[in-house]
């Protein structure tokens, strides 16, 4: 089975986000992954469900919206609405048991739920709610903004993740075919990548060479 790639909207061209949503998809993207980030848990401003909404219309494929904000439990409904198909929120904003109740709410809506954390938090944090959550984000960069370099250290972290996780493993931040590659030895099947993709000249060879990895 191929790696499932998300191109990461953030590199896009927003001045013509339509057409290069479409061009991905033609790519052969399996998802897109879409940054929301509210100035406060990350030091950058990206977009809310009127533009999820607006992706959504052009688009057939799965939206992977990442909630990187405060209080994402406030906005769960609007991004549902909005579209979205998965939603992933991060351990350093939420409680575990807030987790275990949106990932209840999500699945009778036929949403998936993730869970990320940030490259310095440990997986103790994150053990106790696996068993409510579809698959997990390791970030390999600190977030807030894209084109940042993919931090190595990050690895052992997959792999020991992969250890006893058998859901989905998705690595977001300074992925291009190289350090996708060391994160898919380590045990992640799903890449978000972002510059790698948007600023190739070829759309499609960026994404295969990250689906053949494996």
């Amino acid at each position: 089975m191929s790696i499932k790639v998300a191109p990461s909207i953030l590199s896009a061209d927003f001045s013509r986000l339509g057409e290069e949503i479409k061009a991905v998809e033609r790519a052969g993207a399996d998802l897109l992954h879409v940054d929301v980030m509210d100035g406060h848990f990350v030091p950058n401003i990206t977009l809310g469900p009127a533009i999820v909404g607006s992706i959504r219309k052009v688009t057939g494929l799965p939206l992977d919206v990442h909630l990187m904000i405060e209080n994402p439990g406030d906005f769960i409904d609007a991004f549902v609405k909005a579209g979205s198909d998965m939603l992933t929120l991060h351990i350093e904003s939420v409680s575990a048991g807030d987790i275990a109740a949106v990932s209840r709410k999500l699945k009778k809506q036929g949403v998936k739920t993730g869970i990320s954390l940030n490259p310095p938090t440990p997986f103790s944090e994150i053990k106790g709610v696996l068993n409510e959550v579809d698959f997990v984000l390791v970030m390999t960069v600190n977030p807030g903004f894209g084109g940042q370099s993919f931090m190595p250290e990050v690895i052992p972290k997959i792999r020991e993740l992969r250890s006893f996780f058998t859901g989905e493993i998705a690595v977001d931040g300074g992925i291009n075919d190289i350090t996708g590659k060391e994160a898919v030895s380590a045990g992640a099947d799903m890449l978000a990548a972002g510059s790698f993709i948007f600023n190739s000249i070829d759309y499609k060879q960026a994404i295969r060479s990250l689906q053949c990895l494996k």
